[in-house]
């Protein structure tokens, strides 16, 4: 059985996201956790709370107990572009991409395969 939980358009670039969702994916959840508090990067605390989330979802909606979760999956797909403009030199402007994404955490109680 398993439990996701998914946070849209989260103001960070979905290729940022990702390098942290790498390092957590197939990890059990106390050594995942450990490496989220440890980590510098800003996409680190929110992917924390949205895996709060999905093993709240696991214990609460499908009785799983926390102890034995692993991360089956974790990703961050490319949300909607902000597209603002900046003034520049000679009359000319530069276009800005403030990029978002949307993160998906999933937690299982089976045993990892490698």
């Amino acid at each position: 059985m398993e439990a996701r939980s998914e946070s849209k358009v989260v103001k960070v670039s979905s290729q940022k996201a990702n390098l942290v969702c790498e390092l957590i994916r197939n990890k059990s959840i106390e050594e995942a956790f450990a490496i989220l508090e440890n980590s510098t990067k800003k996409s680190a605390s929110i992917i924390r709370k949205i895996l709060n989330s999905a093993v709240a979802n696991a214990t609460e909606n499908h009785g799983m107990t926390s102890e034995g979760l692993y991360i089956k999956s974790s990703f961050a797909n490319e949300g909607p572009t902000m597209k603002r403009f900046r003034a520049r030199a000679k009359g000319r402007a530069d276009q800005k991409l403030k990029r978002t994404a949307h993160i998906t955490v999933i937690v299982t109680d089976e045993k990892r395969g490698k």
